[in-house]
This record gives C-alpha cells, structure tokens and sequence, in this order.
C-alpha cells in the first residue's frame, strides 16, 4: 500500500482569507457607536476618518486575539468587512512592509520613503489558535492610509456584517472545552490566489 504524502509544510507568511470570485472579507473591532451603525447600514459614516490609518486583518483568530473576542474596551463590535478583490489587491500591490528587511528594501533610507509614500503597509504577524496561542506562521495585518482608507471605504467596501455574536459563540465554546464545536464555527480561510507580483516585495509566500 502506498505511503500517504505528509502535507506540505504551511509557509511562514501567506495571505488566508475567506473570500469569492469577487471579494474578500476582512474584520475590524469598534465601539458599538461605531460599529452597530456600519453593520445596520452597510457602509462606514461619514464622521469615519478616511484620513488616519485603519488597520483589516483577513484572520478571524487574529482578529479575536486583537479584540479579545470583542471584549475589550473600545472594540466590542466585530466587524466582517467584504470588499472587492481587486481593491484588496490594489492595496497590497501598493504596500510596503512595516519594517526593514535589507534583502527586499536595500539601505534604510530608501524603505523609510518607500514607507512614507505608501497608502499601505504590511505586518506579519503570528497566526493565532482557538486558544489565541501563536502559531509559527504568520497572517497578514494590512493598514490603509490616505487615497487607501478613502477607497476602502468609498469604493471597495460591497457589505458590512456584525459578527460579533459569532465571536461570542466561539469563545463560549472555547472556555468549555469544546474545541471542535468551536472550530466547525470558525469562517473557511483558504490561502489567498495572491501572484509573486503581488507579495514579493512583502515578504510572502
């Protein structure tokens, strides 16, 4: 009988997301001032800043690991934010990594106006488990900025949804033990189709 293939390692640092043909969703966490109004009417407010730096994350865990399952002050309301796939790919094509890496940037000073110019910028940060343990790969944190923030909000942006009594769900099921239930819950994240072109120049797989 043949030997079953192990499973190929997973790459430190490759986009996950749940997405379509056409969008992919990405979480934020608000005060309910916030995000209760975003979810009931599908977009962001005006009196949203489409001038500071807003942070999406692709990764539900990673998501309930920075919110603590929509738990900490300021960030009670879980958002599941759709937006369109060649927006998102916009950003990252756009990006630069947060931090110098000599082997992508060369000298310091060319990624700091690298960094200064960019309307986005990429962090990797480690995956997270039901438990909100570190994994040992990493998911992407993409922040947006300038004529970024105002795309994503103004012409990206294709749906809102609270999600926040899902994360509660989940984090019921955790505290009991039951990983599994937990786990069934979890939105499907599969490794984004995202080009060399794409993520190179980030880092990523």
């Amino acid at each position: 009988m043949p030997a079953i293939p192990e499973p190929a390692p997973e790459p430190t640092r490759r986009v996950r997301a749940a997405f379509t043909d056409d969008t992919v969703t990405v979480y934020q966490a608000y005060a309910p001032a916030s995000g209760v109004p975003a979810a009931r009417d599908g977009r962001f407010p005006a009196s949203w800043s489409r001038e500071r730096m807003t942070w999406i994350k692709p990764s539900f865990l990673w998501m309930m690991y920075r919110c603590g399952w929509g738990l900490k002050e300021a960030q009670e309301t879980v958002l599941a934010v759709d937006i369109r796939r060649d927006g998102f790919e916009w950003a990252l094509r756009n990006a630069c990594l947060s931090h110098h890496v000599p082997e992508l940037h060369g000298e310091r000073d060319a990624w700091r106006r690298a960094l200064k110019n960019a309307p986005a910028r990429v962090q990797w940060d480690p995956e997270r488990d039901l438990r909100l343990a570190p994994l040992p790969h990493r998911s992407l944190q993409l922040g947006l900025s300038g004529p970024a923030a105002r795309r994503y909000a103004d012409a990206w942006l294709t749906g809102i949804r609270d999600v926040t009594p899902l994360a509660r769900e989940i984090h019921g099921l955790v505290r009991g033990g039951d990983l599994e239930a937990a786990r069934r819950l979890l939105p499907v994240e599969r490794p984004y189709p995202a080009s060399a072109e794409l993520t190179a120049h980030l880092g990523g797989a």
